[in-house]
């Protein structure tokens, strides 16, 4: 199928085609005609499938053919979103495809001096892209009025969940018209977000691509055992192998993050780090300074990273194992894109093993274990064991980790 067959106006073709876009994804092939119907739409898709276009496209289209140069700008489509960086993001797929309508959107976020957002605010806007807590902050402050709303997107609903922003979330839809058309996209489906979206969907098209526990076929999975006070000496050790074009590494915490980073600075390896203790300004740098390859790693945590897409990343290092098997989904497939191969690396201390044997059930897929290293984990064939099950599969590797494909 090609975007000519998904009913979009002219306007959205002319910068589709400046974007080098031809075919659309599964998401946005199955989303974008039921939005121009006015359908809600309730998305289960992971990060990198498309769906920022499957919502920006024909929100952009719905609000250009009711658009009138002459009216007042009003809001008229909110996007709710869980973190800085991916409303910067959103903010930019706006732009980009929305260049020809003639259509204005601001984007909202804390951490920064909210004076530049609400002076934009105030000149008049079609579409707002927001985080929770500074949309709250403005809409109390009189800045932001959603009576006039008709579009909502609900982005990262589980994200939303984990930061603890369900509450706000409530605040929010409180405050905006029942009559409206809901978009709600999560790349998971636990309870909470299931009732969610029960409260705030009206008869919702159910959309989903990706199965959860899918990984891309051209990621390359390898798990190391090593002890925890070993981790970053391994680290150091395999970001050694200049082979690694580009490396995103995952911590659990801010502080591990920044630990991380000391020390491969000691070892003469340049690395930034991005997490929510960062200014709006640094997490700006450090993101733009990785994905132009002008540093060759960045450790995050998973919140800060989420909504990070960079081009051609060809590792991924599980530093930290994450405790939630679809978050290991997740991060791996921020590599292995486009048809792209990638590498996806796991340190695995004993207190972690569990993890990755919830995490090898998920997806149905043994990883392979690579032991000659300079940290292996003490009693490597009984550690295997406890993990495995002895299952043969899991065969250790004499060798280093793959080298990414390109």
């Amino acid at each position: 199928m090609s975007f000519d067959k998904l009913g979009l106006i002219e306007h959205l073709h002319k910068a589709l085609k400046t974007e080098g876009y031809a075919k659309p994804t599964p998401i946005q092939s199955q989303a974008i005609p039921v939005i121009l119907k006015g359908k809600d739409i309730l998305g289960c898709a992971q990060t990198g499938t498309g769906k920022t276009a499957a919502f920006a496209l024909p929100i952009l289209q719905l609000l250009h053919n009711g658009h009138s140069p002459e009216k007042e700008r009003r809001i008229k489509a909110l996007v709710l979103t869980p973190t800085r960086e991916l409303a910067i993001q959103i903010g930019d797929s706006f732009t980009a495809y929305g260049k020809h309508t003639g259509l204005r959107h601001v984007v909202i976020y804390g951490g920064v001096s909210q004076a530049a957002q609400t002076k934009a605010l105030q000149k008049g806007v079609d579409i707002l892209i927001a985080t929770p807590g500074r949309l709250l902050d403005l809409i109390h402050q009189r800045f932001v009025h959603l009576q006039h709303l008709k579009v909502f997107v609900l982005d990262e609903a589980d994200r939303m969940l984990d930061m603890g922003f369900i509450a706000d979330i409530r605040k929010i839809i409180a405050k905006i018209p029942a009559k409206r058309q809901t978009l709600m996209f999560s790349a998971t489906m636990p309870a909470e977000i299931q009732a969610l979206a029960h409260s705030i969907l009206n008869h919702p098209e159910k959309i989903s691509v990706t199965p959860v526990a899918s990984t891309v076929d051209t990621i390359q999975q390898y798990v190391y055992f090593v002890s925890k006070n070993d981790k970053r000496a391994l680290l150091v050790h395999v970001l050694k192998d200049m082979s690694i074009m580009s490396a995103l590494v995952f911590t659990r915490t801010k502080h591990a993050a920044d630990r991380v980073v000391r020390e491969l600075h000691r070892a003469g390896i340049h690395a930034d780090a991005i997490h929510g203790n960062k200014s709006q300004g640094a997490r700006q740098r450090a993101l733009n300074n990785f994905k132009e390859k002008k540093t060759r790693v960045l450790v995050a945590t998973d919140i800060a990273a989420r909504g990070i897409d960079v081009e051609e990343l060809s590792h991924v290092i599980n530093y930290d194992i994450p405790n939630i098997p679809e978050t290991y989904v997740h991060r791996i497939g921020r590599t292995g894109r486009a048809g792209l191969s990638g590498v996806a690396l796991s340190f695995c201390d004993a207190e972690e093993r569990v993890y990755i044997k919830e995490i090898s059930r998920l997806i149905n897929r043994h990883i392979p274990v690579i032991d000659n290293h300079p940290f292996p984990i003490g009693e490597v064939e009984k550690f295997r064991h406890q993990v495995f099950k002895g299952n043969r599969s899991f065969g250790s590797l004499r060798r280093g980790p793959h080298r990414a494909r390109r």
